[in-house]
């Protein structure tokens, strides 16, 4: 079988590195291309830094995007002209940045996802039947944890819980939308989501969420405890998405859950 050429933007951040990391272990990939957006004049695993441009992934077949959401639609622009994959797996996406990865994604086949691991996507569809199975006495929130370098919250994964709270009661996510707390050590219930995000040390992540209905309360929870489990998925992302025609497609596409 041919290797697939792989390019990773965001190469020197944390999930790029462990990115670079996984790649060398598997046997599907070949690394070409390495981007950062800000010129650095350095070689990365024998690859030298570039640029997100059309010359950096003219030669790449598919696109691993850990980087912010400026960066993200720069190289959704430059993949939809070159017909390039890309798997995103950046977060802290507005609405109106929503609405224009769904316009690329009409272009390119682009697979996002804010948590690439299975435990936690099978976590967010058992939410998602939760909500659907409880009645609206039971109020929900959401915890999440993560190191203190991450900048965004909530996390990208907490809101993808969210969401699946509110699919499950058949609702506008973004109408359901609570309070968005920080390091807070205790968080009410409220009519709407919300959510408490807590940033210390090198936690690598976890994610809680709860329903109560006064009387009694229901916990779902996932902890993640090595960093490759993100970058394994989203390889096998990326392997998925090479024959798949354009679209915007999610981890629950790839794994299947009905």
């Amino acid at each position: 079988m041919k290797k697939i050429n792989l390019a990773i933007s965001g190469c020197l951040g944390r999930m790029g590195q462990q990115l670079i990391k996984s790649s060398r272990y598997n046997k599907d990939f070949k690394l070409v291309t390495l981007t950062e957006n800000k010129t650095i004049n350095k070689k990365v695993a024998g690859i030298k830094l570039n640029l997100n441009t059309e010359l950096a992934f003219e030669k790449v077949d598919v696109i691993v995007d850990f980087t912010v959401p400026k960066c993200t639609l720069e190289i959704l622009k430059i993949a939809s002209e070159l017909k390039k994959r890309v798997v995103i797996g950046t977060t802290g996406f507005t609405q109106k940045d929503e609405a224009l990865i769904k316009k690329f994604s009409k272009k390119i086949p682009i697979l996002k996802a804010g948590n690439m691991s299975l435990g936690v996507n099978l976590l967010i569809y058992l939410t998602e039947i939760a909500s659907k199975s409880l009645n609206e006495k039971y109020l929900s929130k959401i915890f999440e944890a993560h190191h203190e370098y991450k900048k965004d919250y909530p996390s990208g994964t907490a809101l993808m819980l969210g969401k699946g709270i509110a699919d499950g009661k058949n609702k506008n996510f973004y109408n359901l939308i609570g309070k968005k707390l920080l390091n807070k050590k205790y968080f009410p219930y409220g009519k709407k989501i919300n959510f408490n995000s807590i940033r210390k040390g090198e936690v690598i992540g976890e994610h809680e969420v709860t329903f109560s209905s006064g009387k009694e309360i229901i916990k779902l929870n996932h902890e993640a405890f090595d960093r490759a489990l993100y970058s394994d998925g989203a390889l096998d992302a990326a392997k998925w998405l090479i024959n798949k025609k354009p679209g915007l497609y999610s981890m629950r596409d790839l794994l299947s859950f009905e």
